[in-house]
C-alpha cells in the first residue's frame, strides 16, 4: 500500500499555542502542538491525557436509561428471578458477558450465560436462545454487544414473560426493541457525553451504576478492568476519553494481576513475564479469544474468562489456542483465493469497492479476509458466503468512508444488518 502524505504546516496562532501549552508541561512544543491536534489544548486536559484516573469516569446514570436498568436488575434480584446474560461471540461480548457475569455472580446465585453459535443460530438474538431461557426459566436477560435492532425477537420475548435489557454500542434504527431498559449511548436523545464505548464498556458502566446504586465499593469493580482493556484493544474503539482511562488502568490491572482465565491465555501466547502493551492484546490475546467463535462456539472463550481454577483454565486456553492454529490456515487460503479473484478482474481498478463472494468461505473468518483486503488495495470491501439458503457477509471500510451508511441504503434488500462506520 503505497500512502499519500498531506502536511498541514503549523500556522504561527499554532505555533504560538503550542509554545505556550509545552512551557506549562515542561515538554517540546511539538509534542505540545501534537497535542493541539489531537484537541487538547489545556494544561488540566493534557495531565488527564497522560495521567488517566479511575475518578474522572462519566457518571453512568447520565446514560439515558440507566437509572430503570439498576430498577429492573435490582427487581430480578429480589424476587429471585433466573437471569441470563447473553452476548455476542466476539472479543467484545465475550469480554462483556464475562464482566458482567463475574460480578453479579458474587453476589447472586441465580444465574447463567448464553453465547450463540455463530454456525447454527448466527448473530444476535434468536429463537433457540429465547427457546433455552423459556425452558430454564430466565425472567431477565441482559444482552451485551447486541440486541439493539432485534425488534422482533426482544418483542417476541416480551410476550412469553422475558424482559431484556440492552447493553449495544452499535448503531441503532429508528424503531428500538420493547426492552425493559436499553443502554446505548448512539441512542438518539441520550445526553451521555461519549459515545464510542465499546459492548464490554457499556457493561462495564451499567455494574458501575448497579454498585453505585447498592452501596458496593468501586474497588470490586477494578479487577474487571483487565476485561475493558481486552474488548477497548481487540474491537478497535478509540483510545480516547473514558475508553484510555478504562484501557490505561484495564492494562494496568492486567500486567499486575489479570483473571486467571486470561492468565492463561497469556502463557499460552508466551508473554508472561513481560509488560503487555495494547498490541500484544490485538494480535496475541484477542485472535485466540476470537478464535473459538470464528471455529466452534463462543461460549468456550466465556467459559475459560470466569474460570477460577488454574490448571483447568489452562487446559481450556491450550484447546482454543489450537482453534486458532486451525483458524490462521482457513484464513490464509481464504486471503489467497480472494486475492486471485481480485488480481482477474481487469476493470478493479477502475472500482471503487470490492465485492466478493465464495459459498465455501468459513462463515466466521470472512471478516478477516474483508479487514485485509481492505488494507490491501484500501477500498471499502464486503465479502461474502452462503449460509443455507441466504447468502451472509462483513464489511469493512477505509477513512472517510461511511460503510454502515452505506449499507444503509440497501437495507430494502436485505434481511438484517448491523456495524459501525468502518465494519
Amino acid at each position: 500500500m503505497h500512502f499519500k502524505w498531506n502536511y498541514e504546516p503549523p500556522t504561527p496562532e499554532e505555533r504560538q499555542a503550542a509554545k505556550e501549552l509545552g512551557e506549562k508541561l515542561n515538554i517540546s512544543p511539538i509534542l505540545a502542538h501534537l497535542l493541539i491536534r489531537r484537541g487538547i489544548t489545556t494544561e488540566s486536559a493534557a495531565k488527564r491525557f497522560f495521567r488517566p484516573q479511575l475518578a474522572d469516569l462519566i457518571n453512568p446514570f447520565l446514560m439515558k436509561d440507566m437509572d430503570i436498568a439498576v430498577d429492573r436488575l435490582n427487581d430480578a434480584m429480589g424476587r429471585k428471578e433466573r437471569i441470563l446474560v447473553y452476548g455476542d461471540y466476539d472479543v467484545d461480548g465475550c469480554t462483556a458477558v464475562a464482566l458482567v457475569y463475574k460480578f453479579l455472580r458474587q453476589f447472586y446465585s441465580n444465574i447463567d450465560y448464553y453465547i450463540p453459535d455463530r454456525y447454527d443460530e448466527g448473530y444476535g438474538v434468536n429463537q433457540k436462545g429465547l427457546e433455552y431461557a423459556r425452558q430454564t426459566g430466565v425472567k431477565l436477560i441482559i444482552i451485551l454487544d447486541c440486541g439493539i435492532k432485534a425488534v422482533k425477537e426482544i418483542n417476541y420475548a416480551k410476550s412469553i414473560g422475558i424482559d431484556f435489557i440492552i447493553c449495544d454500542h452499535h448503531v441503532p434504527d429508528e424503531e428500538l426493541p420493547q426492552a425493559a431498559a436499553i443502554l446505548n449511548p448512539k441512542r438518539e436523545g441520550d445526553s451521555y457525553p461519549f459515545k464510542d464505548l465499546c459492548g464490554c464498556g457499556v457493561g462495564f458502566k451499567f455494574m458501575q451504576a448497579f454498585a453505585k446504586n447498592n452501596g458496593i465499593p468501586f474497588s470490586r469493580l477494578i479487577p474487571l478492568l483487565d476485561f475493558c482493556a481486552v474488548s477497548i484493544a481487540a474491537d478497535l474503539v478509540p483510545v480516547v476519553d473514558e475508553n484510555r482511562i478504562l484501557a490505561f488502568h484495564g492494562l494496568k490491572q492486567l500486567n499486575q494481576n489479570p483473571s486467571i482465565g486470561l492468565k492463561a491465555i497469556i502463557d499460552i501466547c508466551g508473554l508472561s513475564g513481560r509488560e503487555l502493551t495494547m498490541s500484544d492484546i490485538v494480535f496475541k490475546l484477542g485472535p485466540r479469544i476470537n478464535a473459538s467463535g470464528r471455529m466452534e462456539n463462543g461460549k468456550e472463550s466465556v467459559d475459560l474468562l470466569v474460570e477460577r481454577d488454574f490448571p483447568h483454565a489452562l487446559s481450556e486456553a491450550k484447546h482454543i489456542d489450537r482453534y486458532n492454529e486451525q483458524r490462521k490456515d482457513v484464513d490464509r487460503q481464504m486471503t489467497e483465493e480472494a486475492n486471485q479473484i481480485v488480481e482477474r478482474l481487469e476493470n478493479q481498478r477502475h472500482q471503487s469497492s470490492i465485492v466478493l463472494y465464495d459459498e465455501h468461505w468459513k462463515k466466521g473468518v470472512i471478516g478477516i479476509v474483508a479487514s485485509r483486503l481492505t488494507e490491501i488495495y484500501f477500498r471499502p470491501t464486503v465479502v461474502l458466503t452462503r449460509d443455507g439458503d441466504l447468502a451472509t457477509g462483513s464489511a469493512r471500510s477505509v477513512a472517510g468512508f461511511d460503510i454502515y451508511s452505506a449499507i444503509k441504503n440497501c437495507r430494502d434488500l436485505l434481511l438484517n444488518f448491523g456495524g459501525h462506520t468502518y465494519a
